[in-house]
């Protein structure tokens, strides 16, 4: 099956990608050749002639060797090192028949030893595969927390709302305010400052059309559209790299004298709720930090394992000091009591 793959995100690359017989998506040298032409890989006006011919030597075969002997010669050393640490991507993510795969397997073993921008961009394709044709516009702004930097400001009638980072962080420089907090707070909800909307059903349409500008703030508050769409995507992205079916809820707190299993989704989560299982007082500010708290539930006992089978998982996601939140989605993959792996 070679389907060709229209995009939300079209920087991305997914049109580029293809779809095998089971629905998992293959990479081509098209994509390759998109990853290659990113800024930190593209030659740029200073580059040298050895670095450009490296470069277009991978555009003309992505696939083909390059040996430390043909970086050797480049002036700048940098560049050399951003295409070695591309290359050793490239063989990561070729090394399995499947995107799914060779994702899954970056988190195996030791450690991940590839960047986080090039992570993120293969998290971007593969949510995007995962929410399909009818990806509604408040699914494609809820996944967004799996692969872009949110910066979350609590506003003074309790409202939680989340921005993308790098587009406040711009926006702060090109406008001269100092930060989220006073762009999000002009006004209050609905809010209109520098361009950034909160998505809503009165606008949620206009997400399609200026979706790679990554502008729209989303309400994270319990009961809020959003986050229901949030939970539609947990569901499907465990369905689809584990086909075992699930269901997520959100939660306000976890009463359960039995509680056997937790998955926090981000580090900060994952340190809150360790302590709370472990009955260690979690302080006051981090407390705070927590955004959501959410139960799945194997919809098939003989998914889990048998110690824990018919058991809820619980799930987290909180904000750093700085009050990022940084979505670690392939957690769920890693984490979850699973009796097999696929």
């Amino acid at each position: 099956m070679s389907d060709s793959l229209n995009s939300f995100w079209p920087h991305a690359g997914y049109a580029q990608l293809k779809k095998d017989a089971n629905g998992h998506l293959t990479v081509t040298d098209d994509f390759l050749r998109v990853l290659l032409l990113r800024p930190e890989l593209a030659p740029i006006e200073t580059s040298c002639a050895q670095e450009i011919a490296v470069h277009d030597r991978l555009l003309e075969d992505p696939r083909q060797a390059i040996t430390p002997q043909d970086l050797a010669p480049l002036k700048d050393k940098d560049a050399a090192e951003n295409m070695s640490v591309w290359l050793r991507f490239r063989d990561r993510i070729l090394a399995h028949p499947s995107l799914e795969a060779s994702y899954w397997a970056l988190f195996e073993g030791t450690g991940v030893d590839v960047p986080p921008v090039l992570v993120h961009q293969i998290t971007q394709v593969l949510v995007q595969h995962v929410l399909g044709d009818g990806c509604t516009p408040l699914e494609a702004r809820a996944s967004e927390l799996f692969f872009r930097t949110q910066k979350i400001s609590v506003l003074e009638d309790g409202s939680v709302m989340s921005a993308d980072h790098e587009t406040i962080e711009r926006h702060a420089l090109e406008s001269g305010f100092g930060t989220v907090g006073e762009l999000l707070k002009q006004g209050g909800i609905p809010l209109r400052t520098v361009d950034l909307d909160v998505i809503q059903e009165s606008n949620e349409d206009s997400y399609w059309e200026r979706s790679e500008r990554h502008d729209m703030v989303a309400c994270l508050n319990l009961g809020q559209a959003l986050m229901d769409a949030y939970c539609r995507i947990l569901e499907k992205w465990v369905f689809h790299f584990t086909e075992c079916p699930v269901r997520v809820q959100t939660a306000r707190e976890i009463k359960d004298d039995r509680w056997v299993w937790h998955v926090g989704l981000d580090a900060q989560a994952s340190g809150i709720l360790n302590d709370l299982y472990r009955g260690i007082s979690v302080e006051e500010d981090r407390q705070k930090r927590m955004l959501c708290l959410f139960v799945l539930n194997f919809e098939n006992d003989t998914d889990m394992l048998s110690e824990v089978a018919g058991k809820p998982v619980y799930l987290a996601m909180a904000m750093d000091p700085q009050q990022l939140l940084k979505i670690k989605p392939q957690n769920l993959l890693l984490n979850l009591p699973l009796a097999r792996r696929s």
